[in-house]
């Protein structure tokens, strides 16, 4: 028999929106239009908490597409199920077809019927009870384990067809992209920033990064790096403006001018005033990054408080309560890791005091910041900008 095969994505928090769920689903449905346009000719469309991705010919990449679509926010479980008439013959005939591949060296299985078509004259248990037993018959060496099965056999029998599948591979998680506001994320080029860049992708919130380069102190390999990172975000946030501003000046001005122990906190200031001038051009509502409390000196609490007095605007820091370990393991699951740890220097390390103040007090940063023309520096700066936008379709890639 011919066998056609779907993609199902399952919605996650999206269910719990009440009143305002269709707007989330028309965000995730949006969101997967979008992607499935450069795999091929495909119908999507949502009904009953799943996604329905269908090709329309046998030149639409299935396993592209199947891919993008667990980089999508807002799914949390993603399989391909192949799709047959609402009959049990037809169900029956399907999963002797189609199963024997997909249990390939399992040794264990249940099966779970899904019935939201009340009218189908089979029960839930009914269902499980027939396909596994053409599972026994048909796949040799397998048996039955309802408590901790290799693998989950799913038929779901819906208003239009019935659809078998085997497995379920976890989707990203949170909420659809762009159902959140717009934030502007400060991409340094470590192993933090992307991590939080992205743990607030997963909430829905639109990124924007804005970079901070040192040239001729920073190489255009550390430029290059941090590229590199947005394109790597991009596989979950699909596009993402990226803007650069020097800060040579005003770290030359800082080195010259001020008390060494607070080079790093006073260039800190000037990142957020330039962040936050930024962000309103943007129409970014916050700042994220990748700050972790305590991690090094410009991140203490008091060192946090003087920062954070400089903006009118949120500064989320989603990373703010993990530790390094929990982080690169983030960094790991998003594939930012082998990136991030490549050995290109960012603007944090250029000039850092040999005793940074961990405990500033605000007087006595006024008192350095006096020191400088600071609105012309920040004018000089913000003169610099330059803006990419990076794209993770597949003819950009």
């Amino acid at each position: 028999m011919t066998i056609n095969e779907v993609i199902l994505c399952k919605y996650g928090e999206v269910i719990l929106k009440g009143a305002n769920r269709a707007t989330f689903e028309a965000a995730l449905i949006k969101e997967l239009r979008r992607r499935a346009s450069h795999y091929g000719l495909f119908e999507v469309y949502g009904k009953q908490s799943t996604v329905f991705i269908i090709p329309k010919n046998d030149e639409c990449d299935m396993d592209g597409m199947y891919e993008a679509a667990k980089r999508v926010f807002g799914i949390v479980g993603v399989n391909r199920a192949a799709v047959c008439d609402k009959n049990m013959e037809s169900i029956k005939a399907l999963a002797r077809e189609y199963l024997p591949l997909k249990l390939l060296g399992k040794k264990t299985f249940k099966v779970e019927a899904k019935r939201s078509d009340k009218r189908f004259p089979l029960k839930s248990p009914e269902i499980s009870a027939e396909i596994g037993g053409v599972i026994l018959s048909t796949v040799k060496g397998i048996r039955v384990n309802v408590h901790s099965p290799e693998v989950t056999v799913t038929v779901e029998v819906r208003d239009e067809h019935a659809y078998i599948r085997a497995g379920q591979e976890p989707g990203a998680g949170g909420l659809p992209p762009r159902s959140a506001g717009r934030g502007l994320l400060l991409l340094s080029g470590g192993i933090d920033s992307p991590v939080a860049g992205l743990m607030m992708a997963k909430r829905g919130m639109e990124i924007e990064a804005l970079h901070f380069e040192s040239f001729p102190y920073t190489s255009e390999r550390a430029l290059e790096k941090v590229m590199d990172l947005a394109s790597l975000m991009c596989e979950y946030t699909s596009k993402m403006y990226v803007h650069t501003i020097s800060l040579t000046h005003i770290q030359e001005e800082i080195r010259d001018k001020c008390t060494e122990d607070y080079f790093t906190l006073l260039l800190r200031v000037f990142m957020m005033r330039l962040s936050e001038r930024l962000a309103k051009e943007y129409k970014c509502s916050a700042l994220v990054t990748g700050e972790s409390l305590g991690q090094v000196a410009s991140q203490t609490l008091g060192a946090l408080g003087v920062t954070d007095a400089e903006v009118s605007i949120p500064v989320f820091r989603p990373c703010i309560g993990l530790d390094k370990e929990e982080i690169i393991t983030y960094a790991r699951q998003y594939g930012t890791l082998e990136t991030s740890i490549l050995p290109y220097e960012d603007c944090c390390t250029v000039f850092t005091p040999r005793h940074p103040k961990t405990q500033p007090k605000p007087e006595l940063v006024a008192a350095e910041l006096a020191k400088l023309d600071v609105d012309a520096l920040l004018e000089e700066a913000y003169a610099t900008k330059k803006t990419e936008v990076k794209l993770i379709y597949p003819e950009y890639r």
